[in-house]
């Protein structure tokens, strides 16, 4: 078949990004260590391609060398990456500098740390447009439109506020108008909505898609989150320890694996395996005990003008998991704080039947003192909270790690030299050492990949079943709480706004805050 050579030049140039045989390496210290093993993938305009996996996958070193910006550790040590049909392997800084915003556009995942506090919205997007030779005379009102063409309302009055005065899904619209600035051909969006509420997660990956579909760009989408990549991508490549294990068109991907590691990760992923635990669960009964009875419960934290918790009413029957769901600022955490005796409070009251409580942080290295040892760490709630023998106490603590699938190996480590998922079972086993009937689980999972994710939820599920325990789980991922929770309470703004049976309440919800959270869930089909 011959080909006209008008086709030929369209087709040539219509991929955005082509990456071959890639290797990326890192010297921690004196010695190479290649973490990107051959990759293989292009990605052309009008269409999205995600390339997932977890931590530690190569993903995002794969993203940083297609778009120049490895750090001065790392280097590319094999392969080539052509852009837009220009080879930039071995370019330099300074030969990056002219294509990035005209020719690729990069979203980084932390909006924070990506823009500098004491510089307002409008100065860091006019000294892109001034890089870009825009004149200084049309800046404001390009910057102004850039902001109105991310969807963010009152864009001139925002340009003068500085990043903390921004929401985090307003921050990363800042972001996503600073990589569209100069009308790049390649968007690469690394994790862009992983640090946000469900909702906010899917008007950002609206966005993306629209200026997709208007600019005519290429999108490389880097996330670990696979109902997402399902739902938004046209093509995914999954990757695994450096390795490019699976590649195709996303339906093919996910109804047809080609690859263990590939079938393991849509097998853990909550919104693809929606009943994994339901032979755990179990109905709600309203004739059962109730382990934990809150009434018009109120919290206002000094300055704020509003209250953090307004009125809320919660009941959690023994042995059941409950979830407490809500965006960020619902008043989920503060509730679970002050359950726990952690936070006072000024209206209603709070009544804990059970006679041992324990919570569950989100993030245990924050949670677990850096200079203990898991033995020490372990030991420690025994010995304030008990006249135990040191024999008796070790024996406590070797139960609590085996209940928790550790091995005994570990009590020396600490917690800097785990893993997450290790320091996470280390904080339940933690909490498990007093014994206690109830743990609220403040986002347990909501740190960690979705294979360690199911694991520590195997766990939870495991324990709840042998100990007969009750949980409040606080958690802002839909996905999992339908998997999990026998019972729902739907917070917003501090507000109690919807309570009933997890499968009613997804079957039929009544509130709309609550069917604006269910439908912006990635859809699965």
């Amino acid at each position: 078949m011959t080909i006209a050579p008008e086709t030929a030049i369209e087709i040539a140039t219509s991929t955005a990004l082509e990456v071959r045989d890639l290797r990326v390496s890192y010297r921690p210290a004196h010695q190479l260590v290649e973490v990107v093993h051959g990759v293989t993938l292009s990605v052309s305009r009008g269409r999205t391609l995600a390339l997932v996996g977890q931590s530690g996958s190569g993903k995002s070193t794969i993203a940083l060398a297609a778009a120049g910006l490895l750090p001065k550790r790392g280097e590319v040590t094999g392969g080539s990456i052509t852009l837009a049909s220009r080879d930039v392997t071995r370019f330099t800084d300074r030969d990056w500098r002219p294509l990035r915003g005209s020719e690729i556009g990069f979203v980084p995942q932390d909006p924070l740390s990506s823009l500098d506090p004491l510089q307002t919205i409008g100065s860091r997007l006019g000294a892109e447009l001034k890089r870009h030779g825009v004149p200084r005379g049309e800046r404001e009102a390009r910057a102004a439109g850039l902001l109105a063409r991310v969807g963010i309302v009152d864009a001139a009055h925002k340009l003068k506020l500085r990043p903390h005065e921004l929401s985090g899904g307003q921050l990363q619209r800042v972001l996503i108008a600073i990589a569209i600035s100069g009308s790049p051909q390649l968007l690469i969006a690394d994790e862009p909505t992983s640090a946000l509420d469900v909702t906010v997660q899917r008007t950002i990956l609206d966005l993306i898609g629209e200026l997709r579909e208007e600019l005519g760009l290429a999108v490389l989408l880097i996330t670990h989150d696979l109902a997402l990549a399902r739902e938004r991508a046209d093509d995914i490549a999954v990757l695994h320890e450096g390795i490019v294990v699976d590649q195709g068109a996303a339906e093919r991907v996910v109804s047809d694996p080609h690859d263990d590691y590939t079938r393991e990760l849509f097998a853990n992923a909550p919104a693809l395996s929606p009943d994994r635990y339901a032979y755990l669960l179990r109905p709600v009964d309203p004739a059962v005990d109730v382990a934990i009875e809150v009434t018009g419960l109120t919290k206002t934290f000094p300055g704020s003008p509003r209250p953090a918790v307004n009125g809320v009413d919660l009941r959690v029957r023994r042995g059941s998991i409950h979830a407490l769901v809500g965006e960020s600022g619902s008043g989920k955490s503060t509730i679970a704080r002050i359950v726990a005796g952690l936070e006072p409070y000024e209206g209603g009251s709070v009544k804990v039947a059970a006679r041992r409580l324990q919570l569950v942080y989100q993030n245990p290295l924050s949670a677990l003192d850096p200079r203990f040892t898991v033995r020490q760490l372990l030991d420690e709630p025994i010995a304030l909270s008990t006249d135990l023998s040191a024999a008796d106490r070790a024996a406590r603590v070797t139960t609590a790690l085996d209940h928790v699938a550790l091995p005994q190996k570990v009590l020396g480590s600490r917690p800097h030299d785990l893993s997450g998922g290790q320091r996470q079972r280390v904080a339940i086993a933690r909490a498990l050492a007093l014994s206690p009937e109830v743990l609220v689980l403040d986002e347990p999972t909501s740190a960690l990949d979705v294979t360690v994710q199911t694991q520590i939820v195997d766990l939870l599920m495991e324990l709840r079943d042998r100990d007969e325990l009750t949980y409040l789980f606080i958690s802002h991922d839909l996905s999992l709480i339908r998997q999990i929770a026998e019972e729902v309470t739907v917070l917003e703004h501090g507000r109690l706004v919807e309570n009933a049976p997890t499968a009613e309440l997804f079957a039929a919800p009544r509130d709309e805050y609550t069917r604006r959270l269910i439908d912006a869930i990635p859809q699965t089909s």
